[in-house]
Protein backbone atom coordinates (compact mmCIF):
# COMPACT_ATOMS: atom_id res chain seq x y z
CA UNK A 1 0.00 0.00 0.00
CA UNK A 2 1.42 3.36 -1.03
CA UNK A 3 1.86 5.87 1.74
CA UNK A 4 1.30 9.54 0.93
CA UNK A 5 2.85 10.99 4.05
CA UNK A 6 5.26 13.81 3.43
CA UNK A 7 8.57 12.72 4.92
CA UNK A 8 11.72 14.76 4.55
CA UNK A 9 14.58 13.07 6.37
CA UNK A 10 17.37 15.26 7.67
CA UNK A 11 20.45 13.79 9.28
CA UNK A 12 22.83 15.18 11.86
CA UNK A 13 24.65 17.56 12.00
CA UNK A 14 22.01 19.45 10.00
CA UNK A 15 19.25 18.18 12.22
CA UNK A 16 16.40 20.68 12.71
CA UNK A 17 15.07 21.66 16.07
CA UNK A 18 12.78 19.27 17.89
CA UNK A 19 10.12 19.52 20.55
CA UNK A 20 12.71 18.10 22.92
CA UNK A 21 15.58 20.12 24.41
CA UNK A 22 18.93 19.80 22.71
CA UNK A 23 22.00 18.98 24.82
CA UNK A 24 23.07 22.61 24.75
CA UNK A 25 19.58 23.66 25.85
CA UNK A 26 20.21 22.42 29.39
CA UNK A 27 17.94 19.34 29.20
CA UNK A 28 18.02 19.01 32.98
CA UNK A 29 16.05 22.24 33.27
CA UNK A 30 12.35 21.51 33.95
CA UNK A 31 11.46 24.99 32.73
CA UNK A 32 12.87 24.35 29.27
CA UNK A 33 11.22 20.96 29.02
CA UNK A 34 7.93 22.53 30.06
CA UNK A 35 8.28 25.26 27.45
CA UNK A 36 8.66 22.75 24.66
CA UNK A 37 5.82 20.55 25.89
CA UNK A 38 3.01 22.75 24.60
CA UNK A 39 -0.50 21.39 24.77
CA UNK A 40 -2.50 21.86 21.59
CA UNK A 41 -5.01 24.70 21.76
CA UNK A 42 -8.04 24.83 19.54
CA UNK A 43 -9.90 27.69 21.18
CA UNK A 44 -9.49 29.91 18.10
CA UNK A 45 -10.38 27.29 15.52
CA UNK A 46 -13.73 26.57 13.94
CA UNK A 47 -14.89 23.04 14.55
CA UNK A 48 -16.97 21.11 12.06
CA UNK A 49 -17.48 17.53 11.19
CA UNK A 50 -14.85 16.46 8.68
CA UNK A 51 -16.24 15.79 5.21
CA UNK A 52 -13.12 13.75 4.36
CA UNK A 53 -10.70 11.78 6.51
CA UNK A 54 -7.63 9.86 5.46
CA UNK A 55 -8.49 6.17 5.45
CA UNK A 56 -4.95 5.02 6.18
CA UNK A 57 -2.98 7.60 8.20
CA UNK A 58 0.78 7.31 8.31
CA UNK A 59 2.02 4.34 10.28
CA UNK A 60 4.83 5.38 12.56
CA UNK A 61 8.22 3.93 11.68
CA UNK A 62 11.15 4.77 13.99
CA UNK A 63 14.10 6.43 12.29
CA UNK A 64 17.61 5.02 12.50
CA UNK A 65 21.05 6.43 13.37
CA UNK A 66 19.70 9.34 15.48
CA UNK A 67 18.11 11.01 12.47
CA UNK A 68 14.83 12.89 12.44
CA UNK A 69 12.11 12.87 9.82
CA UNK A 70 9.83 15.80 9.10
CA UNK A 71 6.37 14.55 8.27
CA UNK A 72 3.56 16.70 6.93
CA UNK A 73 0.24 14.99 6.47
CA UNK A 74 -3.30 16.06 5.65
CA UNK A 75 -5.48 13.87 7.83
CA UNK A 76 -8.83 15.50 7.13
CA UNK A 77 -10.64 18.27 5.30
CA UNK A 78 -13.81 20.25 5.91
CA UNK A 79 -16.25 22.10 3.67
CA UNK A 80 -16.85 25.61 4.99
CA UNK A 81 -19.06 27.28 5.92
CA UNK A 82 -21.04 24.53 7.54
CA UNK A 83 -24.62 23.91 6.46
CA UNK A 84 -25.87 25.66 9.60
CA UNK A 85 -23.87 28.81 8.83
CA UNK A 86 -24.65 31.70 6.50
CA UNK A 87 -25.57 30.21 3.13
CA UNK A 88 -24.74 33.49 1.37
CA UNK A 89 -21.03 32.93 1.93
CA UNK A 90 -19.23 31.12 -0.85
CA UNK A 91 -18.25 27.59 0.18
CA UNK A 92 -14.66 26.37 0.23
CA UNK A 93 -12.58 23.45 1.48
CA UNK A 94 -10.20 23.72 4.43
CA UNK A 95 -7.40 21.15 4.62
CA UNK A 96 -6.01 20.30 8.07
CA UNK A 97 -2.23 19.95 7.83
CA UNK A 98 -0.45 18.12 10.66
CA UNK A 99 3.31 18.57 11.10
CA UNK A 100 5.46 16.13 13.11
CA UNK A 101 9.16 15.64 13.63
CA UNK A 102 9.62 11.96 14.34
CA UNK A 103 12.80 10.27 15.44
CA UNK A 104 13.26 6.94 17.19
CA UNK A 105 10.05 7.86 19.00
CA UNK A 106 6.79 9.32 17.75
CA UNK A 107 6.44 13.09 17.99
CA UNK A 108 3.61 13.48 20.48
CA UNK A 109 3.43 17.27 20.10
CA UNK A 110 2.36 17.75 16.45
CA UNK A 111 1.44 21.18 15.13
CA UNK A 112 -1.72 21.67 13.10
CA UNK A 113 -2.72 24.45 10.71
CA UNK A 114 -5.61 24.85 8.29
CA UNK A 115 -5.10 25.93 4.69
CA UNK A 116 -7.27 26.34 1.60
CA UNK A 117 -6.52 25.35 -1.99
CA UNK A 118 -5.75 29.00 -2.76
CA UNK A 119 -3.01 29.00 -0.07
CA UNK A 120 -1.30 25.99 -1.64
CA UNK A 121 -1.69 27.50 -5.12
CA UNK A 122 -0.21 30.83 -4.00
CA UNK A 123 2.80 28.98 -2.56
CA UNK A 124 3.26 27.05 -5.80
CA UNK A 125 3.02 30.17 -7.95
CA UNK A 126 5.46 32.15 -5.79
CA UNK A 127 8.04 29.37 -5.80
CA UNK A 128 7.59 28.82 -9.54
CA UNK A 129 8.32 32.50 -10.24
CA UNK A 130 11.35 32.57 -7.96
CA UNK A 131 12.80 29.11 -8.69
CA UNK A 132 11.53 28.12 -12.17
CA UNK A 133 14.16 25.44 -12.75
CA UNK A 134 13.73 23.75 -9.37
CA UNK A 135 9.94 23.86 -9.68
CA UNK A 136 9.78 22.53 -13.23
CA UNK A 137 9.47 18.92 -12.06
CA UNK A 138 7.10 19.62 -9.15
CA UNK A 139 3.48 19.00 -10.05
CA UNK A 140 0.48 20.79 -8.59
CA UNK A 141 -3.21 19.80 -8.78
CA UNK A 142 -5.03 21.95 -11.31
CA UNK A 143 -8.12 23.99 -10.56
CA UNK A 144 -11.48 22.51 -11.55
CA UNK A 145 -14.68 24.30 -12.51
CA UNK A 146 -17.13 21.72 -11.15
CA UNK A 147 -16.99 19.03 -8.51
CA UNK A 148 -14.89 20.99 -6.03
CA UNK A 149 -16.65 19.38 -3.08
CA UNK A 150 -16.59 15.75 -4.16
CA UNK A 151 -14.93 13.40 -1.67
CA UNK A 152 -12.79 11.92 -4.46
CA UNK A 153 -11.41 15.31 -5.49
CA UNK A 154 -10.73 16.39 -1.90
CA UNK A 155 -8.94 13.13 -1.15
CA UNK A 156 -6.91 13.32 -4.34
CA UNK A 157 -5.91 16.91 -3.66
CA UNK A 158 -4.92 16.06 -0.09
CA UNK A 159 -2.53 13.39 -1.32
CA UNK A 160 -1.19 15.70 -4.04
CA UNK A 161 -0.60 18.49 -1.50
CA UNK A 162 1.41 16.10 0.70
CA UNK A 163 3.65 15.14 -2.22
CA UNK A 164 4.01 18.82 -3.14
CA UNK A 165 5.07 19.76 0.41
CA UNK A 166 7.46 16.83 0.65
CA UNK A 167 9.26 17.96 -2.48
CA UNK A 168 9.59 21.47 -1.04
CA UNK A 169 10.95 20.35 2.33
CA UNK A 170 13.46 18.03 0.66
CA UNK A 171 15.14 20.99 -1.09
CA UNK A 172 16.76 23.44 1.37
CA UNK A 173 16.44 26.42 -0.95
CA UNK A 174 12.70 25.93 -1.30
CA UNK A 175 12.22 25.05 2.36
CA UNK A 176 14.06 28.18 3.50
CA UNK A 177 12.25 30.49 1.08
CA UNK A 178 10.15 33.42 2.23
CA UNK A 179 7.16 31.98 0.37
CA UNK A 180 7.21 28.72 2.31
CA UNK A 181 7.64 30.53 5.65
CA UNK A 182 4.67 32.72 4.76
CA UNK A 183 2.61 29.63 3.97
CA UNK A 184 3.47 28.11 7.36
CA UNK A 185 2.85 31.09 9.63
CA UNK A 186 1.30 34.14 7.97
CA UNK A 187 -2.37 33.48 8.75
CA UNK A 188 -1.88 32.61 12.42
CA UNK A 189 0.80 35.24 13.01
CA UNK A 190 -1.33 37.98 11.46
CA UNK A 191 -4.27 37.02 13.65
CA UNK A 192 -2.05 36.91 16.75
CA UNK A 193 -0.69 40.39 16.01
CA UNK A 194 -4.23 41.69 15.63
CA UNK A 195 -5.08 40.28 19.05
CA UNK A 196 -1.99 41.95 20.50
CA UNK A 197 -3.14 45.27 19.01
CA UNK A 198 -6.47 44.75 20.77
CA UNK A 199 -4.69 43.91 24.05
CA UNK A 200 -6.17 40.40 23.88
CA UNK A 201 -2.92 38.68 24.67
CA UNK A 202 -4.66 35.62 26.08
CA UNK A 203 -5.89 34.86 22.54
CA UNK A 204 -2.63 35.76 20.82
CA UNK A 205 -0.37 33.54 22.93
CA UNK A 206 -1.90 30.15 21.93
CA UNK A 207 -1.56 31.13 18.27
CA UNK A 208 2.08 32.11 18.76
CA UNK A 209 2.72 28.87 20.64
CA UNK A 210 1.34 26.85 17.74
CA UNK A 211 3.48 28.86 15.30
CA UNK A 212 6.54 28.14 17.43
CA UNK A 213 5.69 24.45 17.67
CA UNK A 214 5.45 24.25 13.88
CA UNK A 215 8.49 26.33 12.94
CA UNK A 216 10.56 24.60 15.61
CA UNK A 217 10.07 21.35 13.69
CA UNK A 218 10.77 22.70 10.20
CA UNK A 219 13.80 24.91 10.85
CA UNK A 220 17.00 24.82 12.89
CA UNK A 221 16.46 25.74 16.53
CA UNK A 222 18.53 28.94 16.27
CA UNK A 223 17.25 29.94 12.85
CA UNK A 224 15.77 33.37 12.22
CA UNK A 225 12.09 32.26 11.96
CA UNK A 226 12.26 30.22 15.17
CA UNK A 227 14.01 32.90 17.23
CA UNK A 228 11.70 35.64 15.98
CA UNK A 229 8.56 33.72 16.93
CA UNK A 230 10.15 32.82 20.27
CA UNK A 231 10.86 36.49 21.01
CA UNK A 232 7.30 37.39 20.00
CA UNK A 233 6.09 34.86 22.54
CA UNK A 234 8.23 36.36 25.29
CA UNK A 235 7.07 39.87 24.38
CA UNK A 236 3.41 38.82 24.33
CA UNK A 237 3.72 37.02 27.67
CA UNK A 238 5.34 40.02 29.37
CA UNK A 239 3.32 42.83 27.80
CA UNK A 240 0.76 43.02 30.61
CA UNK A 241 1.38 44.23 34.17
CA UNK A 242 0.92 40.68 35.40
CA UNK A 243 3.02 38.31 33.26
CA UNK A 244 1.38 35.34 31.57
CA UNK A 245 1.77 32.08 33.49
CA UNK A 246 4.07 30.70 30.76
CA UNK A 247 6.29 33.79 30.56
CA UNK A 248 9.18 32.35 32.59
CA UNK A 249 9.54 29.16 30.62
CA UNK A 250 9.48 30.93 27.25
CA UNK A 251 11.95 33.53 28.51
CA UNK A 252 14.30 30.83 29.77
CA UNK A 253 14.16 28.98 26.46
CA UNK A 254 14.80 32.20 24.51
CA UNK A 255 17.82 33.06 26.67
CA UNK A 256 19.27 29.61 26.10
CA UNK A 257 18.77 29.79 22.35
CA UNK A 258 20.45 33.20 22.13
CA UNK A 259 23.55 32.26 24.15
CA UNK A 260 25.46 30.91 21.16
CA UNK A 261 23.73 32.91 18.42
CA UNK A 262 25.80 33.58 15.31
CA UNK A 263 23.21 35.48 13.21
CA UNK A 264 24.36 39.09 13.55
CA UNK A 265 21.02 40.33 12.16
CA UNK A 266 19.24 38.98 15.25
CA UNK A 267 21.69 40.34 17.82
CA UNK A 268 19.64 43.58 18.22
CA UNK A 269 17.02 41.39 19.89
CA UNK A 270 19.40 40.09 22.55
CA UNK A 271 19.82 43.25 24.67
CA UNK A 272 16.03 43.95 24.82
CA UNK A 273 15.49 40.25 25.59
CA UNK A 274 17.95 40.43 28.50
CA UNK A 275 16.28 43.58 29.85
CA UNK A 276 12.84 42.00 29.48
CA UNK A 277 13.95 38.88 31.32
CA UNK A 278 15.67 40.94 34.00
CA UNK A 279 12.40 42.72 34.75
CA UNK A 280 10.45 39.46 34.58
CA UNK A 281 12.86 37.79 37.01
CA UNK A 282 12.34 40.72 39.39
CA UNK A 283 8.56 40.37 39.10
CA UNK A 284 8.74 36.64 39.82
CA UNK A 285 11.23 36.98 42.66
CA UNK A 286 14.01 35.15 40.81
CA UNK A 287 17.73 35.85 41.11
CA UNK A 288 18.74 38.34 38.42
CA UNK A 289 22.50 38.02 38.93
CA UNK A 290 23.17 35.87 35.87
CA UNK A 291 21.35 38.34 33.62
CA UNK A 292 23.03 41.34 35.22
CA UNK A 293 26.45 39.70 34.85
CA UNK A 294 25.75 38.99 31.19
CA UNK A 295 24.80 42.61 30.52
CA UNK A 296 27.91 43.82 32.37
CA UNK A 297 30.09 41.47 30.32
CA UNK A 298 28.60 42.78 27.06
CA UNK A 299 29.14 46.37 28.22
CA UNK A 300 32.84 45.64 28.84
CA UNK A 301 33.04 44.33 25.28
CA UNK A 302 31.90 47.73 24.03
CA UNK A 303 28.31 46.70 23.32
CA UNK A 304 25.80 49.44 24.30
CA UNK A 305 23.37 48.04 26.86
CA UNK A 306 21.55 51.21 27.91
CA UNK A 307 19.26 51.23 24.87
CA UNK A 308 15.71 51.14 26.22
CA UNK A 309 14.16 49.75 23.04
CA UNK A 310 11.46 47.32 24.07
CA UNK A 311 11.57 43.73 22.86
CA UNK A 312 8.47 44.25 20.73
CA UNK A 313 10.00 47.36 19.16
CA UNK A 314 13.18 45.44 18.37
CA UNK A 315 11.14 42.66 16.76
CA UNK A 316 9.16 45.20 14.75
CA UNK A 317 12.35 46.73 13.34
CA UNK A 318 13.39 43.32 12.00
CA UNK A 319 9.97 41.99 10.98
CA UNK A 320 7.37 44.80 10.84
CA UNK A 321 3.80 43.70 11.46
CA UNK A 322 0.65 45.22 12.91
CA UNK A 323 1.22 44.50 16.58
CA UNK A 324 1.42 47.45 18.95
CA UNK A 325 4.96 48.65 19.64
Amino acid sequence: MAMHTVGARRLLPHQPSEDFPNPDDEPESPAIEAALAISADTSDQTHSKACWKKSFPHRFTPTADESTELRLEILQANIMPRETDDTNIKRFVVYELTVRLDSSILDEQPATIERRYTDFRELHQCLKRQYPNMMSSIKFPSKVLVGNFSIQLIGGRSNAFEVFLRQITEQPQLRDSAAFLRFLQHEELTRACQYLDERRNELAIPLLENCFRLLNKVYMNRSRPVLLILCRLVAACTATPVPHHSAERWALLALTRFETLCDIDLLPLYIPLLHTCEHLWWQCGRDQKRLTDRLTEMSRQGIPISNKTSLMQAIHEIDPRTETI
